[in-house]
């Protein structure tokens, strides 16, 4: 069974075969593809005598091949190559490569899995952006690993559609829902006043990226999505979020339950009242509109009258900067829309930008607040949602797309109304007065998220839907 990955990044252990650096993102990939990696195989000789059902039971130790396709800057580094690489049926500026990955337990011991790895470069900061050349250089590919399935993590890149359309295959084709971008589309501005949607900066400006093209350019993106999920016959999903808003592209998809496996750190350890900073708040983005960080930072206002000492920790780049003339000519109109906002509500010390984090440095971030805030004005199943609930952080969460799936309200998490700044408000004052609530919240969300992503029966699940597309 030769199954073909493509993904939106690198993932680390290809990365590390290959001598590069690595993004720590999409880690459901990476708890997938260790187990892959790490899994013992069955000879031929066993597996050819089980039947389909015993196969489907045993999925785990079958024979298995997987390809990973991912985007690639072209330089790997100083590792050796074995197999292909340079060119691909005369298309210019690819890679692919084959190489010898491990398991990440036995790397030392040189024993693991051969694994054929394709690069592909495209522009993932303009993903509205539709590269036709891929397609030719996806049928190369396609033609050197002859997959039995290919599995299409994702619908938000352009890369998705090329290799629906190169494969040619929609019963041997399955996609995996992250988010629905043409739903994002339409809830991108999250309420913002329309004198800031109509904001224009210099920035803005200069990259064509005001916040009306921002969101037309989610709508492009969209009608991608649309054609993919129209142009295959199976589809990943885990929430009825994302099951309605796939048949709602295309009725006669099948739909196939897969939950996802979170960042290995990330079931190691548990949130503590007595350690954690008390009344420190921690979101994981807010750098566009549809994350919701303007909800928060109105909240504050509230929060603030009775807990003065709390205090807001964000992931992610800074846009609110305005100190050097470089940030004043660099911060864009959302940026400046949370600047304005922190001064009304007199915030000046109250937020902290973290930067990018690692996946450690996540993890304590999440440990060290006292709530974690997902205010988001739709998300499907948000992994950062996943991650808090695993460490056992009390969660408030808007109460849209999948997220009531994750969790349950009142008992593994607080859920407010979309956009109700006050609700959200009163969500994380009821935590911060209440330490017993706080420690009910954190072991019902352990529990639920040891459920909802346990890699183990993740992984045999996802072999599962293999064997049942295949037979």
């Amino acid at each position: 069974m030769r199954i073909l990955w493509l993904l939106n990044i690198c993932p680390p252990a290809a990365a590390e075969a290959l001598g590069m650096d690595y993004s720590v993102r999409e880690g459901w990939i990476t708890g997938a593809l260790n187990r892959y990696l790490c899994a013992e195989e069955e000879p031929e000789e066993a597996s050819a005598h089980h039947t389909k059902a015993e196969k489907r039971k045993n999925a785990p130790a079958d024979k298995l091949e997987i390809g990973l396709c991912f985007p690639f800057d072209g330089s790997a580094g100083n590792a050796p190559v074995e197999g292909v690489s340079g060119e691909a049926d005369g298309t210019p500026g690819t890679f692919s490569c084959v190489r010898r990955l491990y398991p990440m337990t036995d790397q030392e011991k040189g024993e693991g899995r051969r694994t054929a790895l394709y690069g592909f470069r495209e522009d993932l900061k303009r993903p509205e952006l539709y590269d036709g050349g891929l397609e030719k250089y996806f049928a190369g590919i396609l033609a050197d690993f002859k997959p039995d399935l290919v599995h299409i993590f994702g619908t938000e890149f352009p890369h998705a559609l090329a290799m629906v359309r190169a494969f040619g295959k929609p019963e041997r084709t399955l996609v995996s829902i992250q988010g629905l971008v043409g739903e994002c589309a339409e809830s991108y501005m999250a309420d913002l006043p329309d004198y800031v949607q109509r904001s224009v900066t210099l920035r803005d400006f200069l990259r064509k990226d005001s916040l009306r093209q921002q969101q037309e350019k989610f709508r492009i993106r969209g009608s991608r999505e649309k054609e993919v999920l129209s142009s295959c016959s199976h589809v990943a999903g885990r929430t009825r979020f994302d099951r309605e808003g796939a048949l709602s592209c295309n009725p006669k998809l099948k739909y196939h339950k897969l939950n996802e496996t979170m960042r290995a750190c990330f079931y190691e350890g548990s949130w503590s009242r007595q350690k954690c900073r008390s009344f420190e708040i921690f979101a994981s983005q807010g750098d566009y509109p549809l994350k919701g960080f303007h909800y928060l930072l109105a909240a504050m206002q509230e929060i603030l009258q009775e807990f003065p000492q709390a205090h807001i920790s964000v992931a992610g780049i800074s846009i609110t900067g305005y100190g050097t003339l470089k940030e004043k000519l660099k911060i864009s109109g959302y940026g400046k829309y949370l600047r304005d906002l922190m001064k009304v509500n007199d915030l000046e010390g109250k937020v902290s930008v973290l930067g990018n984090l690692t996946d450690r440095q996540m993890k304590e971030a999440y440990l060290n607040s006292h709530v974690f805030v997902c205010p988001s004005a739709l998300e499907n199943s948000p992994n950062s949602l996943g991650e808090a609930m695993l460490l056992g952080v009390p969660c408030v969460a808007s109460r849209i797309g999948g997220i009531p799936d994750m969790a349950e309200g009142e008992k593994s998490a607080l859920f407010f109304e979309k956009g109700n700044v006050h609700e959200l408000a009163a969500c994380i004052l009821r935590i911060f007065r209440d330490d017993a609530l706080a420690e009910s919240l954190s072991a019902q969300a352990r529990i639920r998220a040891r459920e909802n992503h346990d890699g183990d029966a993740n992984y045999r699940r996802l072999l599962e839907i293999y064997h049942e597309i295949l037979e």
